[in-house]
């Protein structure tokens, strides 16, 4: 996936959101939004003795971004950029899958609820090991893929939902470890999680 189709994606989202507006609508109201969610699922990236295992979807989720408002209320775009990790963790060593998730989102907005999705693009996909796994080390290239999302509102600016991702990975290097399974050379994420937001 180059920048170049990467950029063509996210201005094609971005014109969406535009069309989407109603035409009677000619303010927007951009506000900071803040997210936080945990993920499960995907294929397996690798696994140890004590049965533990990291997938390609897991991960706690932490980020930032704007929250774009039509001034009609009912046509909401977010777009941020997240850290998402997770871990395994043993006496003798540990093993860490990081990637870092932007992702532009569309929602049509109810008064309780919204609905939507849209494009993630996720950065520096990761998998290292250290203690006795430091020789695990498994790299994957940047990835296109799309988001499901649907949360429920407490407010205008608090929300809580379930979110699907799918993304295949694919690896650009790969190195083993006696001590976990190999890491696949490419992987789909294909999985859910639950995730909040706060627009200020």
């Amino acid at each position: 996936m180059t920048g170049r189709t990467v950029l063509r994606s996210f201005t094609t989202l971005a014109l969406a959101i535009a069309a989407a507006a109603p035409m009677a609508s000619h303010a927007i109201e951009v506000k900071p939004v803040l997210r936080t969610g945990l993920e499960f699922g995907g294929d397996t990236l690798t696994k140890v003795s004590n049965g533990d295992s990291i997938h390609a979807n897991d991960g706690l989720t932490i980020g930032g971004g704007a929250s774009i408002l039509t001034d009609s209320k009912d046509i909401q775009g977010e777009v941020t950029l997240s850290y998402k990790f997770s871990r395994i963790s043993a006496s003798n060593g540990d093993i860490d899958w990081s990637v870092l998730p932007l992702d532009a989102l569309v929602f049509y907005r109810l008064p309780k609820f919204r609905l939507g999705g849209g494009l993630t693009y996720h950065l520096s996909p990761k998998l290292k090991g250290g203690g006795v796994a430091s020789t695990l080390n498994a790299k994957y290239k940047d990835a296109l893929g799309f988001v499901l999302q649907a949360d429920y509102l407490f407010t205008q600016r608090l929300a809580l939902g379930l979110r699907y991702t799918n993304v295949n990975y694919k690896a650009s290097s790969i190195q083993t470890s006696a001590f976990a399974t190999n890491p696949p050379a490419s992987a789909k994420t294909n999985g859910i999680g639950i995730v909040f937001s706060m627009s200020f």
